[in-house]
């Protein structure tokens, strides 16, 4: 017992150890290649931070234990939204850019309702995964292709918010969606 309560404690360290150095990496990596650290937070960042439920899921999946992969996806993404993103807010107000309230947000609640819908029959076939991973897919294109545009419109003279504000909407919105990035 003490010993997995240990090793529960050094899990705990070195994840928030890697969380530390996955932003920091990220935002350097967003300045250096000049495209918006939003776009980094809503791929590179989310997708490396979902690394774990990843590998639950495929464990589970290989395993015959497809309720634990749902389980964990649903979990993560309630206790993200309410718990993690409530208490960042509690700390300190977020502002919510309009084009993440107009699209990421939107794609967000779709991508759960989608979920709900393909699952409702009680069976995530692998036509449901499919469709769950071109969506993906899809939505990670659609955010390369916006990102671009608005480097090119802030080339052109177009205002843009500080490193700051995009550093922490990355944040924010690496919370909101990663998770419902089905993999």
């Amino acid at each position: 017992m003490t010993g997995s309560v240990g090793w529960f404690v050094v899990g705990l360290i070195a994840l928030a150890v890697g969380a530390e150095v996955m932003v920091r990496g990220g935002a350097k990596l967003a300045a250096r290649l000049g495209i918006s650290p939003i776009l980094i937070g809503l791929t590179v960042v989310s997708i490396g931070t979902s690394l774990p439920e990843l590998a639950v899921g495929i464990t589970a999946a290989t395993t015959g234990s497809g309720d634990l992969a749902v389980g964990n996806i649903a979990g993560t993404n309630v206790v993200n939204i309410l718990f993690i993103l409530g208490l960042s807010a509690l700390i300190r107000p977020l502002a919510i850019e309009q084009r993440t309230l107009r699209f990421d947000l939107p794609v967000m609640a779709g991508s759960a309702v989608l979920l709900w819908l393909l699952a409702v029959n009680g069976v995530l076939s692998r036509v449901d995964g499919l469709i769950l991973v071109v969506g993906a897919i899809v939505y990670t294109a659609v955010l390369i292709r916006m990102s671009r545009r608005e480097s090119q419109a802030t080339v052109a003279g177009t205002p843009t918010p500080s490193r700051r504000d995009r550093l922490v909407a990355a944040l924010r919105n690496r919370l909101a969606v990663a998770h419902f990035r089905i993999r």
